[in-house]
């Protein structure tokens, strides 16, 4: 039953999304987008008029550029605005000179928010700049045609939603709203628009929405047909975007895996102009976007921060003060930014960020270094020399047998500004720690717990979504020189799947199918199960903890449960099916505890809703999102259960049910299979690498889902 149904719906994705994944841009465009670093976002329209205010008083709640739903303003009346937009004080060309004196190399607009009203002429709405306001003239136009002019790349952000649409979902507290057929043709119409009359795009940044597959498919699909060059943003939703986006000013400490993005406010409160925002002062908040700036690409990715002009179209001066700030910063040390290359440590530093090139290390100091002394752990010479970008002033390297230490001078402090230090090498580099070492004996066993993993954004839409793992690799020491066999394990979970295991640079494309039985030895009867408890609803997306899930104990209040207490179900009965009612964006926790006589494993069946995350001894050992919004999910779960209590805390998530079911018993085959692949040639001493990612995706942020599987080498 499982694998008919992964298999099912492996084969509706596959059938929707194979001609889009034919349109995936090629590896040249996706650089020639990730060479950009640093680009400027703009929030501007009738909501820019307003400034955060409406009827002579400020509108705290929410985002200015959202103002029309939190000061509950009329469609009727906030369409009025309009009359009054007219921004004299824009000009196209002072904006784009902004952005490049500030060291960007891209504008992205917002050709439409949430509110409907469109920043260019379009056929298919009145309700836009040229037709609507005493303005008439066509922004998009002006600065697409500037952005040419000064050797800027092009981009436009689109609301899926629009609050001014008479066919469209209305207002939400969310904006993950559902698009209705009528609703869906008008976007198409409109990015047909947008893609057709404004010269060439680099990205469409989609926003918000909750579409279907086909709906996501079919604007990918347009967008590669029109401007085969442009890019399309995750938030399109389904898996369908070329990068990834992150959350709002998140800056992720993790590796990811595919090309991605961090978008950037000056301010958390707001995107859009507001008139009243504190702004503080100007060289602290260069240092702190320049900092986020540094940590971004650092970590492979772009940084696009957001400029929120006044109603008159002029620039807020902090901001622009602020911009220009960063671009005298970054023209002395562009070297260490522009063209350079990720991290190559898989350790974070306290003093700050490493960027890299060919036989160069570029180190930026964003706090002072703890007794002046940097110490690069792993890291093998010879060093031709280390010295300040700014001035070449040479810094004290010594090579050790652990890495290599710079000793700073002695007086050296950051203060107003930072610093890079460039660190040459006269060979390639070479990081002895790549990821995670592991040191190999007789046997080892590698799996998704000891692995270094990359990762993606899976979504459905902006707030059905999880952190997903689209590779995992390892580094292992063998003590002698040797042939090992690698045998791979998995369960009915991953059977069927395709994977491409990589040992040593060769890959091998392994169907996890057909293979060796193996009945797992334990014994069922020798594991208590309590009642289950049940705590919820909360309001909640699939990610994320309500509380502290270590060590949780039925009797005491879980500290974020604000009045819930724990529910004993004394009539539960493992493998009966329970429903539960449920909104939109919550979740339940249903908390198992199993005493075992013995360590053992055991398979497990959990039956979910939307989306499931399962943590065992406060540890999270999956997480799984339903790509085909399915009422009912199945999965299995391979627990590895201590002697004594154990805890399986399983957290139930819902989006698009009225009511969703659950479930969890043991399987009544404890059957898991086994493959034997090659042995293998490691060589005493020397690192041997292995990677696993999955074979032809259906998307590249598709997650592994793998959470039973496990490699175990054998001389």
């Amino acid at each position: 039953m499982i694998k008919k149904n992964f298999t099912r719906i492996v084969f509706l994705l596959l059938s929707i999304i194979s001609t889009a994944l034919q349109a995936q841009p090629d590896e040249e465009k996706l650089k020639r987008w990730k060479d950009l670093k640093f680009s400027m976002f703009i929030h501007w329209g009738i909501y820019s008029e307003l400034g955060g205010v409406w009827e002579g008083k400020p509108i705290a709640k929410g985002l200015s550029e959202q103002i029309q739903a939190h000061a509950g303003i009329y469609s009727d009346t906030y369409a009025q605005v309009a009359k009054r937009f007219n921004p004299t004080r824009w000009n196209a060309d002072s904006i784009v000179l902004l952005a490049k004196a500030a060291g960007m190399r891209s504008v992205v607009i917002t050709s439409k928010h949430h509110d409907g009203f469109c920043m260019f002429k379009s056929a298919y709405t009145d309700f836009n700049v040229v037709d609507a306001t005493p303005f008439k003239r066509d922004i998009l136009k002006e600065l697409s045609e500037s952005c040419a002019r000064h050797g800027l790349r092009f981009g436009i952000y689109f609301s899926l939603i629009d609050w001014h649409y008479p066919q469209a979902s209305p207002i939400s507290s969310h904006n993950s709203d559902f698009i209705t057929s009528e609703h869906h043709e008008y976007n198409k119409n409109q990015i047909t628009e947008l893609l057709t009359n404004y010269g060439a795009i680099s990205e469409l940044w989609f926003d918000m929405g909750s579409q279907s597959i086909q709906q996501s498919k079919e604007l990918r699909d347009l967008v590669h047909k029109l401007q085969p060059d442009c890019l399309v943003s995750s938030r399109l939703g389904n898996d369908m975007g070329d990068f990834t986006v992150m959350g709002d000013n998140q800056e992720p400490d993790y590796r990811i895996g595919v090309p991605w993005q961090s978008p950037a406010s000056f301010f958390d409160e707001t995107w859009g102009y507001r008139s009243w925002q504190v702004r503080g002062d100007e060289n602290e908040k260069m240092k702190e976007k320049l900092a986020s700036l540094i940590r971004v690409v650092s970590r492979g990715g772009n940084y696009l921060l957001n400029i929120g002009p006044k109603g008159d179209g002029s620039v807020v001066e902090f901001e622009k003060n602020v911009l220009l700030k960063m671009g005298q910063w970054l023209q002395k040390n562009n070297e260490a930014v522009y063209g350079a290359q990720p991290d190559p440590f898989y350790v974070p530093f306290d003093w700050g960020s490493i960027t890299s090139r060919s036989h160069k290390l570029y180190l930026h100091l964003l706090s002072t270094p703890k007794n002046n002394l940097i110490t690069l752990p792993g890291l093998k010479g010879p060093v031709t020399k280390a010295y300040f970008l700014e001035n070449e002033e040479n810094i004290q390297v010594k090579e050790t047998s652990q890495g290599i230490n710079l000793n700073l001078p002695g007086n050296f402090i950051i203060q107003d500004a930072y610093k890079v230090i460039v660190v040459e090498f006269k060979d390639d580099r070479m990081i002895t720690q790549p990821n995670i070492v592991i040191e190999q004996n007789k046997k080892i066993i590698l799996s998704a717990s000891n692995a270094f993993k990359y990762f993606s954004s899976s979504c459905i839409d902006y707030n059905t979504r999880f952190r997903s793992t689209i590779k995992e690799s390892w580094s292992i020491v063998p003590k002698h020189t040797g042939k090992y066999t690698p045998y791979l394990y998995y369960s009915p979970e991953e059977k069927g799947k395709n994977i491409d295991l990589t040992i040593n640079g060769k890959e091998h494309h392994v169907l996890l199918d057909h293979d060796e039985s193996i009945v797992l030895k334990n014994d069922l009867t020798s594991c208590t199960w309590k009642s289950p408890s049940l705590i919820g609803p909360f309001s909640s997306g699939l990610e994320g903890i309500e509380g502290d899930i270590t060590n949780i104990q039925v009797d005491k209040s879980w500290p974020a449960t604000s009045g819930m207490d724990w529910k004993m179900l004394p009539d539960w009965k493992n493998g009966k099916v329970y429903e539960l009612p449920c909104e939109m964006m919550t979740a339940y926790y249903l908390l198992q505890e199993i005493v075992s006589k013995k360590d053992q494993s055991i398979l497990l069946k959990i039956t979910s809703g939307d989306g499931v995350v399962v943590f065992v001894n406060g540890h999270q050992n999956f997480i799984h999102l339903d790509p085909a919004k399915e009422n009912k999910s199945k999965n299995t779960l391979l627990l590895h259960l201590k002697a004594g209590n154990n805890q399986v805390l399983v957290k139930l998530f819902n989006n698009f049910q009225k009511t969703f079911s659950f479930s969890i018993t043991p399987l009544a085959e404890q059957v898991m299979y086994r493959k034997r692949l090659e042995p293998i040639l490691f060589n005493r001493s020397e690192f041997s690498s292995i990677s696993l990612k999955l074979h032809k995706p259906i998307t590249q942020h598709q997650d592994l889902f793998l959470p039973n599987f496990s490699i175990e080498f054998v001389e």
